[in-house]
């Protein structure tokens, strides 16, 4: 019989005892202490400031920024996308972390080349955000996120829309980059943005701050995809831009095609229900209701879509439909379709529209009178 040395044996020995004794549980760390790891000042402070709630909307602030970097990074490891958008997006998370004021941090952004910030709106929508910080607590992660975390508008859109119009296979990061990227190269976007966004302060009488356009208008957050959509378009990336235009068709129930041309000071009141064909044209300081389509007819190719002209007021379900020119400063009252040319400054009604009135007044699309026509329209 083999022998076993002393050595061997206790080897063996504390071996088994090792085995046998249960294991003792490790330690824990505080996950209330683990939060407060970095970015702890901004939830002590909110302790202080709103108690245990406050600090609650501070840590998740910080989640959801983290959250968004931690989505850059894994993008950029799957789809590659330049490392100025994973700066970009982790520079925004060490803001909302340390509760930073983004107009004075640094990173990349449009400050300097928005149209924006000279006319003062976009420190008009940040104090806005401010406000309703202050006021309701709970939006202190969505506002942080959508608005005080950006250095301009431009910025503020790439973010909201690359949210909006993001699903499973298509990373808001990548969105968020395409956007950033589009409006950089083409300074002109923004400054249709400036004239949407005035438009519809102006003329929507349900609007009386900037903050709620680009956060909660789906109408003006529809046509400033489409812009993006119509950049592409015109460079040849035909599939992205038809992607674009899937994604707003089924986020916002607007169907505007990417060659459509659309001109700036455009307001789109409620939207849902807009469909506007390929070859389409619109005006400047057009206004357009709910349900109104801008179609072709028949399976003709080619210019087969309506030209509508400056200052031009279209109600509610409105159907225009083919190569047809309607002119400046026209209304067309609700319900109308349209099939023939309409002269300047008139009004037409009925199915199919006819003509009751002429000598509108110019640009009756910022008055956004829609019934005066009726005193004027005999059966």
């Amino acid at each position: 019989m083999p022998t076993v040395s002393m050595t061997t044996h206790a080897r063996f020995a504390s071996n088994a005892h090792a085995a046998r004794a249960p294991r003792r549980p490790r330690a824990r760390a505080n996950p209330r202490a683990r939060r407060q790891g970095n970015g702890g000042d901004s939830a002590r402070r909110a302790v202080s400031d709103g108690g245990l709630d406050a600090a609650r909307d501070a840590a998740r602030e910080r989640d959801v920024a983290a959250k968004w970097a931690g989505g850059a990074s894994k993008a950029s490891s799957s789809s590659s996308p330049s490392p100025s958008l994973v700066d970009r997006a982790k520079r925004a998370a060490g803001r909302a972390k340390t509760g930073g004021d983004a107009s004075t941090s640094s990173g990349e952004g449009f400050e300097g080349e928005s149209c924006l910030l000279g006319d003062g709106i976009w420190e008009r929508l940040r104090e806005e955000a401010k406000t309703d910080l202050e006021g309701e607590p709970a939006l202190a992660s969505y506002l942080y996120s959508t608005v005080l975390a950006h250095k301009s508008i431009e910025d503020v859109l790439a973010f909201v829309l690359a949210n909006k119009l993001r699903n499973n296979v298509l990373l808001d990061s990548q969105l968020l980059e395409l956007f950033s990227s589009q409006y950089k190269k083409y300074p002109e976007l923004g400054k249709k943005c400036l004239a949407d966004m005035q438009a519809v302060y102006e003329r929507d009488p349900a609007c009386d701050r900037y903050l709620a356009i680009v956060l909660f208008f789906k109408g003006f957050q529809a046509i400033q995809a489409q812009r993006v959509a119509h950049s592409l378009w015109l460079e040849d990336r035909k599939a992205l831009s038809f992607l674009l235009q899937n994604r707003i068709s089924e986020v916002f129930h607007v169907d505007i095609h990417p060659g459509a041309v659309l001109g700036q000071g455009m307001m789109m009141d409620h939207a849902t229900g807009v469909v506007i064909g390929e070859t389409a044209v619109v005006g400047e300081n057009v206004s357009i209701l709910h349900g109104v389509t801008l179609g072709g007819t028949g399976t003709s190719q080619g210019d087969r879509h309506p030209k509508v002209g400056d200052g031009v007021v279209i109600g509610a379900n409105v159907t225009i439909l083919g190569n047809i020119n309607v002119g400046a400063d026209t209304k067309i009252g609700a319900g109308s379709v349209v099939l023939d040319d309409i002269p300047e400054g008139s009004t037409a009604v009925g199915i199919p529209a006819k003509v009751i009135n002429r000598g509108a007044p110019q640009q009756p699309s910022l008055s956004m009178d829609q019934t005066s026509y009726i005193t004027d329209y005999f059966i």
